[in-house]
């Protein structure tokens, strides 16, 4: 299994290559913001951006070659002969096909576990448990970067996966109707996992129904001795036929891996995992009870790789921070602590943060403040679910200030109780102006929202640099 010009040609023929200098490790890149010395450019022509206009910053940045399409090769006039005889030149018909097609030749190959995980939330959360778990145990898993997730960026993480590596996993989103199965078909999973079904992406597929059918697409490629994890508390995962065998993990005794007995105290979560019929007590770091079903679906899914129960119990219980996911940050100058949840929101997702957050313990001197955003994708129902958000707030009595980012928030402002002092602004930086103003006195800020609205923003406006930095490569990863 060798990445190597014999692949190359034999996938993209040998005409592609203009100039077949190989790398040491080819590694492809679509941002060239983020690309690495050595990595291979792949320049594709989107909606808004057309990334061969980038090929000259990707080649000043150290890129180790260039895949472009065939209309474009007047670009390699610009590049000195000296500078072409040490790339990776690749010319196609069409630059994401060609990636395309080279993953799916390369998973042929690949003949170890794949993981993928899908849902409507706690994806990356669930995918960095398995990896911690993996790895606990002495696996050596490909991992997925960062939010790479639909189908391209997928395609470029199965090129990234070697021999020497014992298994893969794969985190696989959707948008539209589709793309789970057209991921699940690049990538094969032998193992697979649905988190769970919430309100998003609505206005594409307009009911809960709708996308529990898109996230089910996720076993489309399972044969009868493949065996899928689903959340087991959800009648719209459990009350459907499947070809295969489920393992469900949840909070009700029905289910084959279960939470039990949950206690949140101290800003920990206490709770017997029970995996068939085996009883582990765990304590994990963390307030927000979004965690403990991540745990579950994350030790349904190694179970079934083979790892021994008592060792997913220990591995679990590890402190994980995940960029964006509820991630508690040091505010700069000792302000107080800021938790960014700012990957992206839908009503389940928020109410599940407001109740962490109101879970969180704080001495009389430190201020509650929440900074939520617009929850996008919503269709026709955004004006309910936003009013619905509004009248959740009176199950969060410590909150003393909410900022509100954006226009469909101004329905939250409609329904919140009257003693919350609530801003409502339309964008992040008249945010960031705002708690400026409140930094008087410790805080504790919670931020979520939808991913358009750049929340994330606001986090590295008050974040230690090194952090905002860190934060700021991850996200576009």
């Amino acid at each position: 299994m060798h990445l190597d010009l014999r692949f190359l040609t034999s996938v993209l023929s040998h005409d592609a290559l203009v100039s077949p200098v190989m790398p040491e490790e080819i590694i492809f890149a679509l941002d060239s913001r983020t690309l690495q010395h050595g990595e291979i450019f792949v320049a594709l022509q989107g909606q808004q951006v057309d990334g061969h206009a980038f090929v000259r910053d990707a080649l000043k940045r150290g890129a180790g070659g260039l895949m472009i399409k065939h209309t474009y090769t007047h670009l390699l006039d610009e590049i000195s002969a000296a500078q072409r005889a040490q790339l990776l030149i690749i010319v196609v018909p069409d630059p994401y096909e060609a990636v395309l097609k080279l993953a799916s030749a390369w998973r042929d190959q690949w003949k170890k576990p794949v993981v993928a995980i899908t849902g409507s939330v706690g994806k990356t959360s669930t995918k960095e448990l398995v990896a911690a778990i993996t790895q606990q145990a002495g696996l050596h898993y490909y991992v997925s970067r960062g939010n790479q997730n639909v189908l391209i960026s997928v395609a470029i993480n199965m090129l990234q996966v070697k021999a020497k590596h014992d298994g893969a996993i794969f985190e696989i989103a959707t948008s539209r109707r589709g793309d789970v199965r057209a991921m699940a078909e690049l990538v094969r999973p032998t193992v697979a996992a649905v988190t769970g079904i919430g309100h998003q992406h609505m206005d594409e597929f307009g009911s809960l129904a709708e996308i529990a059918f898109e996230k089910r697409a996720i076993f489309g490629t399972f044969a009868e001795d493949n065996i899928g994890v689903i959340h087991g508390d959800q009648p719209l995962l459990t009350g459907v036929s499947y070809k295969h065998p489920v393992l469900r993990v949840g909070l009700k005794t029905i289910n084959q891996i279960q939470g039990r007995k949950i206690r949140i105290e101290e800003n920990e979560i206490q709770f017997v995992l029970k995996i068939y019929d085996e009883k582990f007590p765990i304590t994990l770091t963390h307030a927000h009870e979004g965690r403990v079903m991540n745990v579950l679906i994350a030790a349904g899914i190694t179970y079934l790789l083979g790892i021994e129960p008592a060792m997913i119990a220990r591995a679990v219980q590890q402190p994980l921070q995940i960029p964006g996911r509820f991630e508690y940050c040091t505010m700069q100058q000792g302000r107080g602590t800021l938790i960014n949840d700012t990957y992206n929101a839908n009503p389940e997702s928020v109410k599940a943060a407001l109740l962490a957050f109101e879970k969180i313990k704080v001495d009389a001197a430190t201020i509650k403040i929440a900074v939520l955003g617009d929850m996008r994708g919503l269709g026709q129902n955004a004006s309910f679910w936003h009013r619905q958000i509004g009248r959740f707030l009176r199950k969060v009595p410590s909150l003393q200030r909410l900022i509100l980012v954006g226009t469909e928030v101004a329905w939250i402002k409609k329904t919140a109780p009257m003693k919350v002092q609530i801003d409502l602004v339309p964008t992040w930086q008249e945010a960031v102006l705002l708690l400026e103003q409140l930094m008087d006195r410790q805080v504790l800020v919670l931020v979520k929202g939808s991913r358009t609205l750049h929340l994330e923003n606001i986090v590295n406006s008050f974040v230690h640099h090194a952090q905002a930095a860190e934060r700021s490569r991850i996200w576009h990863q």
